[in-house]
């Protein structure tokens, strides 16, 4: 039984899920307590509620503490049994933290499974969709698997609503990866969604966008969510380089300019381009357990958050495999996983 504490490092349900999907991988069961202890709600709230949910059914675990507001967990896995799944926050929590859940086990599993999800797509605190499209999942089905993605409708704080498919095609074992070189970037593109929000939110924010970091019109548009579930608005910033995709994300929130919500992903934007390296802050904490999954891998990014580094602690009470962070440079770190 691994022992897990939730209040170490970034004391945050990062720490639960990836406690759940390693479990799911390795059949190891464990107890974890002092669930977010460092966040305002400490706690099971509803989001995780629905990952600790996804990961019982996939692999036909025994749970005990899974309650509103628990701060305590027992989770005993039984065998990760690939197949159709729907899972639905109910709230505008996200769904795509709910994926990151038990996307590790079924990637290695014995076969095709199919999920629905649905809560939120464009959160705070949390990938949203297109992040997953264009930045995380080509660089997982360059390890192998095939993974189809599809948003059927995205959903935003406080409505939720959003919902989308992805399919697993899964492999034995997923191949190593090295992204060490981000290469000339070969297009970038400012992507201002509204829904139930006038169109001059969307004008004002990429025409910020246009100012911080001299891009053209032709590379900004405004994307109208059809039939919303309610009120929302991010910035989305897509810069692909010949190895790698960035995603850049601001979140408007009520009472917040839209201005500021564009420069947020702007300043993140600028960050990354200035190191000159592939993987970014967000990107990074992503990449490692498919990386150790994969028994090995390498990538060269920005000054590593303590999300990622709390991630790197997790995974090793898990699996005997070293993840060294380095720096390289001012601006540049280097993780490497296993030989």
């Amino acid at each position: 039984m691994i022992s897990i504490d939730g209040s170490e490092g970034e004391g945050g349900g990062q720490i639960l899920r990836t406690s759940l999907a390693l479990s799911l991988v390795t059949g190891q069961p464990f107890r974890i307590e002092r669930i977010r202890a460092k966040r305002q709600k400490p706690g099971l709230l509803k989001q995780h509620l629905t990952s600790v949910e996804a990961a019982r059914t996939v692999g036909r675990a025994e749970v005990t503490g899974a309650a509103l507001g628990s701060q305590e967990l027992l989770f005993k896995p039984s065998a990760v049994t690939p197949g159709n799944y729907r899972f639905a926050v109910g709230t505008a929590g996200s769904a795509t933290l709910v994926l990151q859940t038990v996307l590790p086990a079924l990637l290695v599993a014995s076969g095709r499974t199919t999920l629905t999800l649905e809560g939120g797509t464009h959160n705070p605190m949390a990938p949203p969709f297109d992040f997953l499209e264009k930045s995380f999942m080509p660089l997982v089905k360059r390890m192998g698997p095939e993974i189809e993605l599809e948003l059927r409708r995205p959903g935003f704080y406080p409505a939720g609503g959003g919902k989308f498919h992805v399919g697993i095609e899964p492999v034995k074992k997923l191949s190593r990866l090295d992204l060490l070189e981000r290469g000339p970037i070969r297009s970038r593109r400012a992507i201002a969604i509204i829904s139930k929000l006038p169109e001059q939110v969307a004008e004002k924010e990429l025409a910020t966008i246009r100012e911080e970091l001299n891009w053209s019109e032709e590379e900004c548009s405004v994307e109208n969510v059809p039939n919303p579930m309610g009120s929302g608005n991010a910035v989305v910033l897509a810069i692909e380089g010949e190895h790698v995709t960035a995603v850049f994300t601001g979140f408007g929130e009520r009472g917040r300019p839209a201005e500021e919500v564009a420069r947020t992903a702007a300043e993140s934007a600028k960050a990354w381009l200035k190191a000159e390296v592939p993987v970014d802050e967000h990107l990074a904490d992503q990449l490692l357990i498919p990386m150790v999954l994969a028994g090995g891998g390498s990538f060269r990014t920005t000054n590593p958050s303590l999300h990622t580094t709390t991630n790197a602690q997790v995974i090793q009470r898990f699996v005997k495999v070293a993840i060294r962070i380095e720096q390289e440079s001012e601006l540049a770190w280097r993780v490497a996983i296993g030989g």
